[in-house]
């Protein structure tokens, strides 16, 4: 169990993360360039949302603002994302991934073989950057592209694309660097593909230069993107990209993440937090009479239950700091799950009902866990809350080609029904 002030201390942890943990990846300079820092144009994309101002007409009235000032970034990817360790030594990485758009098809699985040959996606097609992969793995797929929102490759490495809507800037294209140039899908393919840990990664970060490349197959969405990225040693980082190309690299503390704003903001948040504990608080006299706590859980009174991003962040760290010992790694998957029903999101919630997808029946398409020691991907989704699995181990990944999976996609609901036999 985590001992009483347990926030105080994830809290001071957050503080030495701010003071140690932020690198900054400048883009080496070359022929064709840019100078990091100066005035960069913000994004096309890049849009701030206001929320309407609504008179106190009822609940309606109250719900329809609220529902716009707390959800605004929903309509695209607002997900949360933990991770577990058990006593075995497992490592489980797990998140939520909303889309309230339309169906996305996250329930569908696309695998690389080894030595697979990518091209990186440029505003300009395909003429940016060039690799052949060292490792194969597995990545939920989007709308039918061959990359989507969490993959695991057969080393362990696991890497994450999480809604960073206001904050993510990348690097404007420049025609003379497109033999580094890549776009938020390839980056993550890049990782995955290349790298069996963090550190390898975050070695070679700064020799690739991520770039904003506008794709209307994503249901018309823009495509501001931070990354979490974890291995089996229980190394996990956030990467983020802003101001035009700036590269900060963040340790995960807890290997917690959201949206936006920026993780070092979400840190310091957590000073706000100070004195939370898991249980209940001591009963209190009164004037000669006994005032208990009613019900239990009182010690995390003033938890924020919103799915704002920092009520999120909060939450997921206040979850996942007080879980309860696991034994392994399939003990530390269903864990996981659980905690993560705390952060999904219902259709309804995301607007007004005249405004709502037609095709989809909850804004938290797909949920998963990875267990990065024995390379296993878990998932369910919202149309089978069934836990499907792809062990990873099971594969020859030198033999396979690139395949689609789709045996996953269930559009049922799985439902065991019990029967009783007549004596």
């Amino acid at each position: 169990m985590i001992p009483t002030g347990w926030v105080r201390g994830v809290a001071l942890r957050a503080t030495a993360h701010l003071q140690r943990s932020v690198r900054t990846a400048t883009i080496p300079s070359g022929a064709g360039s840019v100078v990091l820092g100066g005035d960069v144009p913000a994004p096309p994309w890049q849009t701030i949302v206001t929320p309407a101002r609504s008179p106190l007409a009822g609940w309606r009235g109250i719900a329809a603002s609220l529902t716009t000032l707390l959800l605004g970034c929903v309509t695209a990817l607002a997900c949360t994302g933990i991770s577990l360790r058990s006593t075995d030594g497992s490592v489980i990485t797990a998140r939520t991934v909303e889309w309230a758009l339309s169906n996305a098809d996250h329930d569908q699985l696309v695998l690389f073989p080894r030595n697979h040959a990518f091209t990186g996606q440029t505003p300009e097609g395909l003429r940016g950057m060039r690799w052949k992969g060292k490792h194969g793995f597995v990545s939920l797929m989007a709308y039918g592209q061959p990359y989507g929102p969490d993959g695991l490759n057969e080393a362990g490495l696991y890497v994450g694309m999480y809604y960073f809507p206001d904050f993510a800037s990348y690097a404007p294209f420049v025609p003379e660097q497109r033999e580094r140039s890549l776009s938020v899908g390839d980056l993550m393919q890049w990782m995955l593909s290349s790298f069996a840990t963090v550190a390898e990664v975050k070695e070679k970060l700064a020799g690739v230069r991520v770039v904003n490349v506008e794709d209307p197959r994503f249901g018309g969405a823009p495509l501001p993107f931070h990354w979490k990225v974890a291995d089996p040693t229980g190394a996990s980082i956030v990467i983020e990209i802003v101001e035009g190309g700036q590269v900060r690299v963040y340790d995960a503390l807890l290997g917690v993440i959201t949206n936006s704003p920026g993780y070092d903001w979400h840190l310091t948040n957590l000073r706000n937090y100070l004195g939370m504990a898991p249980g209940s608080v001591a009963p209190v006299e009164l004037a000669g009479r006994t005032l208990a706590p009613l019900g239990a859980g009182t010690g995390l009174r003033g938890l924020p239950g919103d799915f704002t991003p920092p009520a999120r962040f909060v939450r997921a760290m206040a979850l996942t700091a007080s879980a309860r010992p696991l034994q392994d790694g399939p003990d530390a998957v269903f864990e996981a799950f659980r905690i993560l029903d705390s952060f999904n999101l219902t259709l309804g919630s995301t607007g007004s009902g005249d405004k709502l997808a037609k095709d989809i029946v909850s804004a938290t398409q797909v949920t998963t866990a990875s267990d990065l020691k024995n390379r296993v991907f878990y998932f369910h989704s919202m149309w089978d809350r069934g836990v499907r699995k792809l062990d990873l181990s099971k594969i020859d990944f030198s033999k396979i080609s690139h395949t689609v999976l789709r045996d996953g996609a269930s559009r049922e609901q799985t439902v065991r029904e019990l029967h009783v036999s007549a004596r």
